[in-house]
């Protein structure tokens, strides 16, 4: 990391405090500002990097980058995907598809300390691991950041311990390692409370509890119902040949334009499946039969197949460095 950090950036910290998707009432408004976050990011920082899950709202995040740097002469940074053990096979399928389609180098970030324990002892989800059982590194943060007192803990991702050694320490062992001053990723308003108060630009620089870097958040201001827009308007248009460019919008992926299949589009399988969220597959289930962006997204909430338990901890989870 550059010994001045985070001097060497010129950032205003303080933009979108304040303010809600309804600052930005129209998807032109949203658009422009994702830009402008977008290019300030790739421009600023000397080694960002885009937070992928495989999920709408990082899928769309990566899409401003690629037309960002196309438009102004600058580099498509690499994607961090966090392979926490627990994810939908079709998310695997889905990153590696698209990696390869967009030309992205992908950095996966593991706990390998966990996924060896696992395998060693043929755990599935739900298993208690040993805390005796845990690297220095591992035991470090469950006694010490944690402070968690219990000898064992449940090999789930939604859980408190489990959402932080299997997501935040992979994360910021990934960033330690790659060096990655600015993270780029996914996250908005509307999203959770948690994130209501975030900015575009938010500070991430204590080094006792990650390696010192910023959050890059161009969507902030995108609703559940904007992504979406932005997706059969925009995103979904620009990458599939032959997609009609006058906002068609699929009742199912029966329901596609001709030549054109459900894997030549940049969205996940498990949208048009009826999943709103895609957490895990141990916690997470789909909301209802028919497509995620066809759902009432005003009336329903977007993660309520998401296992509450670490919902209500996400606070906590993101004073500890969590998305």
């Amino acid at each position: 990391m550059t010994a001045n950090f985070p001097k060497y950036v010129d950032i205003d910290y303080e933009d979108g405090e304040g303010e809600d998707p309804e600052d930005y009432p129209h998807v032109q408004d949203r658009i422009e500002k994702a830009i402008e976050v977008t290019r300030k990011g790739l421009e600023e920082y000397e080694n960002p990097a885009v937070m992928w899950t495989g999920g709408k709202d990082s899928t769309l995040t990566l899409y401003f980058i690629k037309e960002v740097a196309e438009r102004f002469d600058l580099e498509v940074p690499p994607a961090v995907f966090i392979d926490h053990y627990q994810h939908f096979d079709e998310i695997h399928d889905f990153v590696d598809h698209w990696a390869d389609e967009w030309d992205l180098e992908v950095y996966y970030a593991r706990n390998e300390d966990i996924g060896d324990i696992v395998e060693e002892q043929g755990l599935t989800p739900g298993d208690e691991i040993a805390i005796e059982d845990l690297s220095e590194h591992n035991q470090h943060h469950v006694r010490e950041i944690l402070e968690y007192e219990e000898d064992e803990f449940p090999f789930l991702l939604d859980t408190y311990v489990g959402n932080h050694l299997l997501k935040t320490v992979a994360l910021n062992d990934a960033l330690e390692e790659y060096d990655i001053d600015g993270v780029i990723s996914g996250v908005r308003w509307d999203e959770q409370e948690a994130r209501a108060d975030e900015t575009f630009f938010s500070p991430r620089h204590d080094p006792d509890i990650y390696p010192p870097h910023d959050r890059i958040q161009p969507i902030l201001q995108f609703d559940e119902a904007a992504v979406w827009e932005a997706f059969w308007n925009f995103v979904v248009p620009d990458t599939v040949e032959n997609f009609p460019d006058d906002g068609y919008v699929p009742q199912s992926d029966d329901d596609l334009p001709e030549g054109v299949e459900q894997e030549d589009i940049p969205i996940s399988p498990k949208y048009f499946a009826g999943f709103r969220s895609l957490g895990s597959e141990i916690s997470t289930e789909k909301s209802e039969e028919e497509p995620a962006w066809l759902q009432d997204l005003d009336g329903t909430t977007e993660r309520a197949g998401r296992a509450q338990d670490k919902e209500d901890l996400m606070e906590r989870l993101r004073d500890l460095g969590y998305m």
